[in-house]
């Protein structure tokens, strides 16, 4: 019985996909918005639900518009009290998923939020070019309001 050789490119895919995640998360936790903005393609298929209660939480279609969603987040959020935490890391092919939880605190009302997180990542040519965050809205709302 013949045995099939493992398909070369597609794990060459799912590794250059874990490799560019990777890099973000590393990129992401440092700060690095250079180095964000260097993985993000030029153009962006960018989901993140608007949150009119939380300013950093918008559209964006640029690279360096998602990368500045970082740099906004860490304005209106206390940075000793972000968390987050990855359960699950799942790469097939271009596509990853990351599902975890998070929690922080907003700087404007001292309120915290928290709940679980899924973000899908697409990766080509190396770089992200989708970026679909699910996350606990009404948490974040909640703590961006000061009734």
């Amino acid at each position: 019985m013949p045995v099939k050789s493992p398909d070369i490119t597609l794990s060459s895919v799912a590794d250059t996909t874990r490799h560019v995640v990777q890099e973000f998360l590393t990129a992401r936790m440092a700060g690095d918005v250079e180095r964000l903005v260097a993985l993000f393609a030029d153009d962006v298929d960018w989901l993140l639900a608007e949150n009119p209660a939380a300013p950093w939480i918008r559209p964006r279609s640029t690279g360096a518009e998602c990368a500045a969603q970082f740099t906004e987040l860490a304005e209106h959020t206390v940075a000793e009290d972000a968390r987050a935490s990855v359960d699950t890391f799942l790469v097939d092919g271009t596509d990853a998923v990351l599902m975890g939880h998070l929690s922080g605190t907003v700087r404007a009302t001292g309120k915290s939020f928290e709940g679980p997180f899924a973000l899908r990542l697409t990766v080509e040519e190396g770089r992200i070019t989708r970026h679909h965050l699910y996350e606990n809205s009404a948490s974040i709302a909640d703590a961006c309001t000061t009734s």
